[in-house]
């Protein structure tokens, strides 16, 4: 059966913590996977800009051998005239895998059901699972450890970034804890599809409006933008709703010493995270973003294992 990594909760305990493992020895020795050699081809398709997702996806797909094929729904039929299904039964004729950053989850998974090669969600609008790999590899490699640490994400508690950490939080074993403000909660059955994980795997979930509540001696505190793609219109109301579930020094305080700072990128510095804490010694957000290559070319090894 194909594997699809659609959102976070897709792989096991074991499997998660299995890429990550291949991902600690891809960084090592970063040309020592050539899955793609020949070079075969991977779509890579983009609904929404991006700088990372493409840098990272693009040099490691040429790292393990392969040859990226970079699409934009702007200039193909896909959401269209053409369903993500017909596009994917297309596609998996000439390519090993299907990379897409999108919109819509549910494009995704009719993309993903009946394809008969790896689809991988480089980013929905609800979740970003990509993303969580890497932030898991960076939070390991500066702690050692995953399982027990507490996690506070701060801001919008609906964005992808707080439903993935949620999810594979969870599924690391993680305490993670979401500040957000009415309204701006993460999904219900997000939060019930986490906690049902953490009752196997030992951690826990909290969802909290007081955001000195959720950081208070978490281990690490993440944020993400609080204007997303697609949301613009809604800038001056998200500003006046989040604006104190900003990461300030004050904020990082409150949090266990030595506590690391995570951020996704593009950040607005003064808006969520103030300047001195994300240019400051606690931030690992380069790291973080560093690790997306290798994160994601150990999901991209280790999917193609499974066919």
């Amino acid at each position: 059966m194909t594997r699809h990594f659609l959102r976070d909760d897709d792989l096991s305990p074991d499997e998660q913590a299995t890429i990550l493992d291949l991902a600690v020895e891809v960084k090592r020795d970063r040309f020592a996977q050539k899955p793609l050699a020949g070079p075969q081809t991977v779509a890579v398709i983009f609904d929404k800009s991006s700088t990372r997702t493409r840098v990272s996806f693009a040099v490691g797909i040429a790292d393990l051998g392969g040859s990226p094929l970079i699409i934009s729904t702007a200039n193909s039929q896909l959401g269209g005239k053409e369903s993500p299904s017909d596009t994917a039964r297309v596609l998996e004729r000439q390519v090993a895998a299907i990379v897409w950053r999108t919109y819509a989850q549910a494009g995704l998974e009719e993309m993903a059901e009946g394809t008969t090669v790896p689809v991988v969600n480089a980013l929905s609008d609800d979740f970003h699972p990509c993303q969580l790999l890497a932030d898991l590899l960076t939070i390991r490699e500066h702690r050692g450890t995953l399982a027990g640490l507490t996690v506070a994400f701060l801001g919008d508690g609906a964005s992808n970034m707080a439903q993935s950490y949620l999810l594979a939080g969870a599924t690391a074993g993680m305490n993670i804890r979401i500040g957000a403000p009415l309204d701006y909660e993460p999904a219900e059955s997000v939060v019930a599809d986490a906690i049902a994980i953490a009752e196997q795997t030992g951690g826990s979930v909290a969802v909290l409006a007081d955001p000195l509540a959720a950081v208070g001696g978490a281990d690490v505190v993440v944020t993400d933008t609080w204007v997303s793609m697609g949301r613009e219109d809604e800038k001056a109301e998200r500003i006046r709703s989040l604006g104190g579930y900003k990461v300030t020094p004050e904020l990082m305080a409150a949090a266990a010493d030595g506590a690391l700072f995570l951020h996704c990128l593009p950040a607005d510095r003064g808006y969520e995270v103030d300047a001195s804490v994300i240019d400051g010694p606690q931030s690992v957000v380069w790291d973080e973003a560093e690790n997306r290559l290798h994160a994601q070319k150990a999901l991209l090894v280790w999917l193609l294992q499974q066919q």
